[in-house]
């Protein structure tokens, strides 16, 4: 067994990064507005975007990479769409994985995010509205900083999330190598192969590795966003 990753190897860990990154930073603006707009506002339907976002979490992976295909696919409404218009194909690219992967990761970053908001004292807001703050720079001076901690936990939770997406991505990117190969799917395929044990065991590595560490860092950042947070209360 070889004592370090392959250059292949490494070139696959780079590509699951690069779909995780963009995945978290198409989710973040996303899922924060869903978020505040769950925790902050009372409209008809609400019950029912509530459960539209949280659908992904309780539908089998391979069903949401489905309705991916459906959507996004080069004969689908949207997909159709952004190809005549921009020539953007997302099907079988590894900007489909970061969509998969950002699609299974949106749930779980408005939870958190929407819990940190719900935390936030509505009468510090009420105050400065009563000062004489616009409903956007109260947003901006009061709800948004007090709400870091779930945005900084959310992100990183999201980005953990997005390295270990599996059926969405297999379904509506396919396993190509170089292209939507990310550490899961390379794990399955090394699984396939007979004698693959020790890179199967390397890129297992890695992904425990990656995981543990931005689950680490969402809880450190949280840490010094609630001393923050504490200091300026």
């Amino acid at each position: 067994m070889a004592p370090w990753p392959t250059s292949a190897e490494w070139a696959i860990v780079a590509l699951s990064l690069k779909v995780s990154v963009l995945a978290v930073a198409l989710t973040v603006p996303v899922a924060y507005a869903l978020a505040w707009l769950l925790a902050r506002r009372r409209f008809p339907g609400r019950i029912l975007l509530d459960a539209a976002v949280h659908l992904p979490l309780v539908l089998p992976p391979v069903v949401t990479g489905w309705v991916l295909l459906l959507l996004f696919g080069r004969t689908g409404p949207l997909g159709h769409w952004l190809e005549e218009t921009t020539g953007l194909v997302l099907v079988f690219r590894w900007t489909g994985a970061a969509l998969a992967a950002a699609v299974m990761a949106l749930p779980l970053m408005v939870r958190a995010m929407r819990l940190s908001i719900e935390a936030v004292d509505r009468k510090l807001v009420g105050a400065a509205r009563t000062l004489g703050a616009t409903p956007w720079r109260a947003f901006l001076t009061i709800t948004l900083p007090l709400s870091l901690p779930g945005v900084l936990a959310g992100t990183m939770l999201g980005f953990a999330r997005s390295l270990g997406e599996f059926g969405a991505t297999i379904t509506f990117a396919s396993n190509i190598p170089g292209e939507t190969r990310t550490l899961p799917l390379a794990i399955y395929t090394g699984l396939q192969v007979p004698g693959a044990e020790a890179a199967v065991t390397r890129l297992a590595i890695i992904s425990v590795l990656l995981s543990v560490a931005a689950l680490l860092a969402s809880e450190l950042l949280v840490r010094r966003s609630h001393g923050r947070r504490a200091h300026v209360l």
